[in-house]
């Protein structure tokens, strides 16, 4: 691509989720077409879409169909075959590259080129087969964790080893058996951050002030917006991030997720190949939000500005907010806090069903808003009746 997308293109988007929907309301504002190719029908994405194509992920064929139709390939979901965006490079540009994902869909040859292009991460070991598990368990000095390398998201496919807990290693050992898996030292931390940054074809990157996260389950249960970590590593973690996109060569937009250590060194964990959960924030904190930034990068156009205009946070919505049936969302209705629903008819425990976003004077206050009003409806507080 040398030249902009005009409004009127289209985007095709590979994934119907909830950062697919707010891609799509990111991309209409400026003007674009948004197609959908997902394996179900009424996705979340495809409710906002000028076009969704109903297929599964691998079917190749449909792949370049869909392409064909479209003038840029993005996507939410970096689980989808490589194999399918190939096909799809053949009749559009794929931004990210197929390659991006390659190395960040497989644990271990992502650790592989971080270590290549220094950045630091926590020790590692490959564990080819159950055999090496046990040997490495007999000689443990500390708690591990064991993961798949593939397919792994939200605390899936990986579970904590302990020195001396039998049980421990048999759910480590269910995990080598099913496929390749890596063994990473658990880290003391004193917090986590990620930084959601965007790079243009003419090499053009524009990063956000870290993010610090809280997990509830594995599941990203809160953000706060700035992170409090000093600002040595803040701007570390920028330029990491910086190293970590131009050395992908990658054209769009990604998360990096790091490790605070309780010494205050910076660990990459993850990286993550396009918008992200501790991102919805930037909707409402950030001159541009993190879903206009990578509309404008896969498009062509000049990136948009990346400061905050407020100190914010967001709390996600999982499905047990809606245990006792719908809820009364009047206790969301506050001039301070903002609610987006990802338009999921079905809630499960786990399953992110929307997420609270709240400005403050200070990231601490805003998170107490923002607390305040999920907990309302958690309680069901003023419940209208069974959902």
């Amino acid at each position: 691509m040398t030249t902009a997308l005009q409004p009127g293109s289209t985007i095709g988007v590979f994934g119907g989720g909830q950062l697919g929907r707010m891609l799509a309301q990111a991309a209409r504002q400026l003007g674009y077409r948004v197609h959908v190719f997902g394996p179900e029908a009424d996705s979340p994405a495809g409710q906002l879409a000028d076009r969704e194509l109903v297929a599964p992920f691998e079917d190749v064929e449909a792949a370049r169909r869909f392409a064909g139709d479209v003038d840029v390939v993005t996507f939410e979901f970096e689980n989808v075959p490589v194999d399918a965006l190939d096909a799809a490079a053949e009749r559009a540009p794929v931004r990210p590259a197929p390659s991006v994902l390659t190395t960040t869909q497989n644990r271990l040859a992502e650790k592989r080129f971080l270590e290549g292009i220094g950045v630091p991460i926590a020790p590692y070991i490959q564990l080819v087969d159950e055999a090496v598990l046990r040997s490495l368990f007999a000689q443990l000095d500390g708690p591990q964790v064991v993961k798949t390398t593939t397919l792994g998201y939200d605390g899936k496919g990986q579970t904590l080893l302990r020195p001396g807990d039998v049980s421990s290693l048999e759910a480590a050992a269910s995990i080598v058996a099913a496929g390749e898996a890596v063994m990473e030292r658990l880290i003391p931390l004193q917090r986590e951050v990620s930084v959601v940054a965007a790079r243009t074809e003419k090499g053009d990157v524009r990063a956000y002030t870290p993010f610090e996260n809280s997990h509830r389950h594995h599941i990203l249960d809160t953000t706060l917006v700035p992170a409090r970590v000093p600002k040595r590593l803040v701007a570390e973690a920028i330029e990491m991030s910086r190293a970590v996109l131009e050395a992908l060569d990658l054209v769009g937009l990604a998360c990096i997720e790091f490790f605070v250590s309780e010494d205050g060194d910076l660990l990459v964990n993850e990286i993550a190949p396009r918008t992200h959960n501790s991102g919805h924030l930037t909707i409402e904190a950030a001159r541009t939000s993190q879903f206009e930034q990578q509309v404008r990068a896969i498009c062509g156009l000049p990136l948009g500005p990346s400061n905050l205009v407020s100190a914010a946070a967001m709390a996600n919505l999982l499905g047990h907010v809606w245990s006792a049936g719908e809820p009364d969302w009047s206790a969301a209705r506050r001039a301070d806090v903002s609610l987006h629903l990802y338009g999921k008819s079905e809630p499960r425990p786990g399953r992110k069903m929307g997420h609270l976003t709240a400005l403050g004077p200070t990231a601490d206050e805003a998170a107490h808003r923002v607390h305040q009003v999920r907990d309302r409806l958690a309680l069901g507080d003023g419940l209208s009746g069974a959902r």
